[in-house]
């Protein structure tokens, strides 16, 4: 190969290693010829600049082992996706063909590229998501659920480089991106490992302070975190040597992630969190199904009788996997000093599963395809097939699905279903069929009638109740929280809206016409718009449901021509040098999707967020509304959530100009109760130019002063000035920026 340019002396000897393990990973599953085959290839790709740095100076070809790498060992991708994976980039740039590929290799390495090539804006690019590109992505996954595991160690990859970025947006959207999608992705997949690297790294990235905070505290506190595991972990270890079970035993911290959800969820300090880590028991049993649930249970039956378990806490993943493939018992238990640990028992097959997900179900032969894939994905194609889906409810409900925790209910004939917890009636039905969900008005669960708005249990048993006149209502979508079910109300309420609205249609040309009033399309289409709706079809179903009077439609309508008639008469011819030049706003806003922000600027829908009240010069982002777009800044304590659940809503936003009328900021200082402190505070606000005190109060107890001061001041330039200021006022310890 051609590597001495290409490679810095690093970075080939780098290279070579990663590559030499790559051979070893897919020696098993390689053909004869296929190393050769690579070699050739990938020395004619080098020698056309196929493969050459990025802008952030990451060499193509190594991030492309890299990602080679996690595909097949941390993935457990083989063969075909691997060579597709290593063409890509040369095929996508017309380098080398498909027809050469396919004469080459063969006709599945060529699919798997075409599907890649689908999802090349997507694969190729660190972009955010958007509706379309999303839709791309899902129509992969569908087809082949291979492209989407590529995709995963690819943005895995980038993951782990991101420190390299040399844009501190780059890497913002990067992490978004991945919390948003990949991670959820990742986690549907079965990948738990690869989830929850994306997850902290994400909060690394997102959140630098809060990560590093948790990290601190982990090291701080891992000493004694491992004196109470092995203790833990001793009685059982003996106990199980005598049952002659093979096994390993561990401890497992919590990934900074889920620690930190806790934190938010709970709104505790890191102190009063006690389930810091979990005690896994990975058992070495034949891959004989009832040899492992019984070798589980044995070892479930001799934990329990040591610890005291919490039954409200077990989880039985053994007799029931989740729908991901995920086999294993969890179980809480009272440990020494009083405190709760899980337990989680699997065996080793169990373990490459819950490790490698989807992927590691393809080594073991003989074990049932998992049918709640098979089922997820037949969901997802037919939400597709739907043209009118709406992309962002699609985008909304798929991440929805993914992270929903399941319930198993039984149809009369004992048949087990799987839905997401929190599924009603309706839910149900429109998983057993399309038609009986249409007519469904009732059930019977365990017996007892129930109405269709009723929430399912585990074990319930389930029999759907149907009326032939029965049809989708509206308010169906407020009762079903399943993409299925609310895809098919969807398409009922549309077909009704259509017959509706083309009577409706008809009836105001027939009212039009009896007045003699000629129909102008683009009058009528403005009319509609200014009425407030968003679709003409909107517009004529509310005329069909007479929530609107024809005849003041019309009336109305005919007020509008007048206007626009005289408005035209009126105007006057101007010459070319009256007319305004485009603002910077709007030359910024029409090159890219990024939201400037200037407080003289008009016309503009926006608002500062209260949460964290934003002012000139810190780092924002817009989050759009049904209203009105919001501005956040960057360490908005709301902005990881916003950037995890709704990732399809945030814009890029910079600020361009500012107001004269200042921004409000709180600020709270803390110091000894000297006297004369807040006189001297209120002094140095007084003499700054363009700032005012609009509120303070202050608290005084034990010696020690706490104020809360609200300013209105210029920019971040004015505020850091400030608050230097202040807290060189004697007698001051602290200043702090409140969010609100």
């Amino acid at each position: 190969m051609a590597t001495e340019a290409f490679f810095t002396t690093e970075e080939k000897k780098a290279f070579f290693s990663k590559y030499r393990q790559l051979l070893h990973q897919l020696d098993f599953f390689l053909e004869k010829e296929d190393v050769n085959k690579m070699k050739t290839m990938m020395r004619k790709a080098v020698s056309l600049d196929c493969y050459g740095r990025d802008r952030n100076g990451i060499n193509g070809l190594l991030r492309n082992i890299d990602t080679a790498l996690i595909a097949s060992g941390e993935i457990g991708l083989k063969r075909t996706p691997i060579i597709a994976l290593l063409l890509y980039r040369p095929v996508m740039k017309k380098m080398i063909s498909l027809e050469e590929v396919k004469k080459v290799f063969d006709e599945d390495v060529v699919l798997i590229l075409q599907r890649l090539l689908k999802t090349s804006d997507l694969y190729a690019r660190n972009t955010a998501i958007d509706s379309e590109n999303f839709h791309h992505l899902l129509f992969s996954f569908a087809e082949d659920v291979r492209v989407i595991l590529l995709m995963i160690a690819d943005r895995t990859c980038l993951m782990r480089l991101g420190k390299n970025l040399k844009q501190e947006e780059d890497r913002i959207r990067l992490a978004t991106e991945a919390s948003y999608l990949y991670a959820p992705l990742a986690h549907r997949l079965g990948l738990y490992k690869i989830k929850s690297e994306l997850e902290d790294l994400s909060l690394k990235y997102l959140d630098p302070d809060q990560f590093a905070f948790i990290k601190k505290k982990l090291n701080e506190t891992k000493s004694s975190r491992d004196i109470y595991i092995a203790q833990f972990i001793a009685p059982i270890e003996e106990k199980l040597k005598k049952t002659g079970l093979r096994f390993d035993i561990k401890g497992r911290t919590k990934s900074i992630h889920s620690i930190n959800n806790k934190l938010k969820k709970q709104k505790i300090d890191f102190e009063n969190i006690y389930d810091l880590f979990a005690i896994r028991v990975i058992l070495d049993s034949p891959p004989e199904r009832e040899k492992e649930r019984a070798e589980c249970w044995h070892v479930y039956s001799i934990i329990t009788d040591m610890y005291q378990p919490n039954p409200n806490r077990m989880k039985d993943w053994i007799s029931i996997p989740k729908t991901n493939g995920y086999e294993s018992l969890h179980i809480t238990v009272m440990g020494p000093q009083n405190r709760w640990v899980e337990v989680q028992i699997r065996t080793q097959r169990m373990d490459e599963i819950a490790e490698k997900g989807l992927a590691a179900h393809w080594k073991y032969k003989g074990v049932k395809e998992d049918a709640g894939l098979d089922d997820f994905l037949t969901n997802v194609r037919a939400t597709l097939e739907s043209k009118e889906t709406d992309p962002m409810d699609l985008m909304k409900q798929f991440k929805m699905d993914l992270f929903k925790d399941e319930i198993y209910v039984f149809t009369p004939n004992g048949e087990v279903k799987k839905l997401p917890a929190g599924a009603t009636i309706l839910d149900f039905a429109f998983l057993i069929h399309t038609g009986l969900g249409s007519k469904c008005v009732s059930a019977k669960v365990n017996g007892k009638n129930v109405p269709i708005k009723y929430v399912l249990n585990n074990g319930d048993t389930v029999s759907v109740v149907t009326a032939p006149n029965q049809s989708p209502k509206r308010d169906w979508l407020n009762i079903a929280i399943t993409s299925k079910a609310r895809t098919k109300i969807r398409q009922a309420l549309r077909e009704e809206d259509t017959k509706v609205a083309d009577i409706a249609k008809e009836m105001l040309q027939r009212r039009l016409k009896n007045r003699k009033i000629e129909m102008e399309e683009a009058s009528l289409m403005r009319y509609i718009k200014r009425k407030g709706y968003k679709t003409i079809t909107d517009f004529y179903v509310d005329l069909g449901e007479e929530k609107l009077e024809p005849n003041q439609v019309i009336d109305e309508y005919l007020e509008l021509i007048r206007k626009e008639s005289e408005a035209n008469d009126h105007s006057e011819t101007r010459s070319a040098g009256e007319f305004m030049t485009t603002t910077e706003i709007e030359e910024l806003s029409a090159g890219k999707d990024v939201l400037v922000i200037d407080r003289n600027v008009t016309g503009i829908d926006y608002k500062l967020a209260k949460c964290c009240n934003p002012i000139f010069g810190d780092e924002i982002f817009g989050f759009v509304t049904s209203q009105v777009i919001k501005i956040h800044r960057m360490n908005c304590p709301n902005a990881a959530e916003m950037r995890s659940r709704f990732g399809y809503r945030i814009i890029e936003a910079k600020w361009s100009g500012k107001g004269d009328s200042g921004y409000v900021v709180t600020l709270r200082v803390t110091g000894r109760d000297d006297i004369g402190i807040v006189t001297n505070i209120t002094s140095v606000i007084g003499k700054e130019a363009k700032t005012k005190l609009r509120s303070m109060s202050v608290d005084s107890m034990d010696g020690v002063f706490q104020g809360t001061l609200t300013v209105i001041i210029d920019d971040t330039k004015a505020l850091s000035t400030l608050i230097k200021k202040i807290q060189a006022v004697k007698g001051v310890k602290t200043v702090d920026r409140l969010n609100a």
